[in-house]
């Protein structure tokens, strides 16, 4: 039987006990509030849930992550990132990028897992310094970005955009460039994707990936409001 959480105290079952299925449902209830976010992130949980269903958690095996410094860049990315006319940002919109994440329409993908209530608890997140955006602008339109939370030094995706070619790859390049002048060794992706995979992320056990965040996703973090401090394409992988 799935197990209920209440809304208090915040506790959640050990990720290995999520159901064998690729998914990892682990449970189901408790809340959105940042204890309860704060707490399963670096437990290597994480909320997903439709319209009309209770809050349910999850903790997939496989889980799909990425190392910053070996994001692939291709050669006509690249070419995008310094000729394209676009600039980036982290930080400047955080509304704007949930919201477009929520909003914009994907293949195969009736409406969204983006609720309303979601979107506040990652907005509350922001406010107290714990979940970022990049941002992608072409002149003064928002046209790709993505958002995560970052738990000490890992930070977690949870979705990104795009309104014009390539504007998501471009926000995940900018996003490496930054952790990896922060110090970050991991991005959690969640759960594999094509587009994923041909940006250089990669599947690992969840006993792995738990192993990964008993060591850096604990303790101090860079918690506050973020700024872009890298150039895109200052080094790392580039089939150029």
């Amino acid at each position: 039987m799935l197990p209920w959480l209440p809304p208090a105290p915040v506790r959640f079952p050990h990720a290995s006990e999520a159901l064998s299925d690729p998914d990892g449902l682990l449970c189901a209830g408790g809340d959105l509030s940042p204890e309860w976010l704060l707490a399963a992130y670096p437990r290597g949980i994480f909320p997903w849930f439709s319209p009309g269903d209770p809050i349910l958690w999850w903790s997939p095996d496989p889980r799909m992550v990425l190392r910053p410094e070996e994001v692939r860049v291709r050669r006509s990315l690249a070419k995008r990132l310094r000729n394209g006319g676009f600039h980036f940002s982290i930080d400047r919109d955080f509304t704007g990028v949930i919201d477009a994440c929520a909003s914009i329409s994907r293949e195969g993908q009736a409406g969204t897992w983006i609720l309303p209530e979601m979107q506040q608890a990652y907005i509350a997140l922001h406010a107290m310094g714990h979940a970022h955006s990049v941002e992608v602008w072409q002149g003064d339109s928002l046209v790709g970005g993505l958002y995560g939370v970052a738990c000490g030094r890992v930070f977690f995706g949870e979705s990104m955009f795009s309104r014009t070619t390539d504007a998501s790859k471009m926000a995940l390049v900018v996003l490496c460039r930054e952790l990896e002048a922060r110090g970050f060794p991991l991005i959690d992706c969640q759960m594999h994707t094509p587009h994923l995979e041909s940006l250089g992320a990669c599947s690992i056990a969840r006993s792995e990936f738990i192993s990964y965040l008993d060591q850096y996703a604990t303790g101090e973090g860079h918690e506050g409001k973020w700024s872009l401090t890298t150039e895109p394409l200052k080094h790392g992988n580039q089939d150029l």
